[in-house]
């Protein structure tokens, strides 16, 4: 047998036994690197490893983005931290939603790439688009004509219903976002390119923490535009994140590629997605539907910034681990 062929005919055994000689650290930064590997063909250990390690750095970055976010608008007071709170309780059900349906975005791509039909996964993709807008469409007009009557209806004082009706109408009006990070990283990540939904948390939140402080306070040339600030802060951010995905997408360059033939509805696959999604939307809207019930039967000013708070950051690392 020629060496080459020697080389090619390595058992799983010995190509696990080499992956295990190699260094954590050369591991690590492989992960990091990301790019085109079969994960049905590696060694177990090896496969995770290089899928958790970005999946663990995402969550890590969004519980940072969380405490930061809260850490700009808590120098405006009571009211405006309740004003993200009673948002945040109201993004519990579109956060609900994403989860659950990310679920099932991320097993059909995950199933579609591991039988290597590339074409399922990018139809699988872009039915994850369609699912998000709709979902977004009806979020976004009801945040926008009655953002007031929501704070309100939420147990916002009269005070918190002034000041946060422009933070609430944002964030609602910019649920799209939102979503789309929930679902393409979705999609990423059951395609094995876990990498590129690391990075698109990462430059999101990145945006957001680096204009937060400039939009609320007004520092510099920008406007002063105090608790709405925090919402538009983010709200960009996370749509700078979404047309990074977008890009990646379009570039194809991990197993993900989306093309101009994918670009329409596809029934067969938009049904296995709700299918699969359904059970856990509502296990997820049931075990999350606390948030909205305690702030809504008005703990007090204090107590609504507590929890929304530690709400927000659970949601959080819930929502993008």
């Amino acid at each position: 047998m020629r060496d080459s062929d020697s080389i090619t005919t390595v058992p799983a055994e010995a190509a696990e036994s080499g992956a295990g000689r190699q260094s954590v650290w050369a591991l690590a930064r492989e992960a990091l690197r990301g790019g085109r590997q079969d994960y049905t063909t590696l060694p177990l250990r090896r496969a995770v490893f290089l899928l958790a390690v970005p999946m663990v750095l995402e969550m890590i970055m969004e519980s940072v983005f969380a405490v930061v976010d809260i850490f700009w608008v808590s120098k405006l007071g009571a009211d405006a931290v309740a004003t993200v709170a009673l948002t945040e309780s109201m993004l519990v059900l579109v956060y609900a939603v994403a989860m659950g349906l990310a679920i099932g975005v991320g097993a059909v791509v995950a199933r579609r790439t591991g039988e290597k039909d590339p074409e399922g996964a990018a139809r699988a993709a872009v039915q994850a688009i369609v699912l998000g807008l709709c979902v977004a469409l009806v979020v976004g007009v009801t945040g926008v004509l009655f953002a007031p009557q929501l704070l309100a209806l939420m147990g916002g004082s009269p005070e918190v219903v002034a000041i946060g009706s422009g933070f609430t109408r944002m964030m609602l009006g910019g649920s799209v976002t939102v979503l789309m990070l929930f679902l393409i990283n979705a999609a990423f990540r059951g395609a094995g390119d876990a990498t590129v939904a690391m990075r698109t948390l990462w430059l999101a939140n990145a945006i957001n923490i680096a204009l937060g402080p400039f939009l609320v306070f007004g520092w510099g040339p920008f406007p002063q535009m105090g608790v709405t600030g925090a919402a538009v802060a983010t709200t960009i951010g996370r749509g700078v994140g979404v047309l990074y995905q977008l890009r990646a997408l379009a570039a194809g360059r991990g197993h993900l590629g989306v093309r101009r033939r994918h670009l329409r509805i596809h029934g067969e696959t938009l049904r296995g997605i709700l299918r699969i999604s359904g059970n856990a939307i509502v296990q997820m809207l049931i075990g999350m539907d606390d948030v909205t019930v305690v702030l809504k039967d008005k703990i007090g000013d204090v107590g609504i910034d507590a929890f929304g708070i530690g709400a927000r950051d659970e949601q959080d690392r819930m929502g993008h681990g």
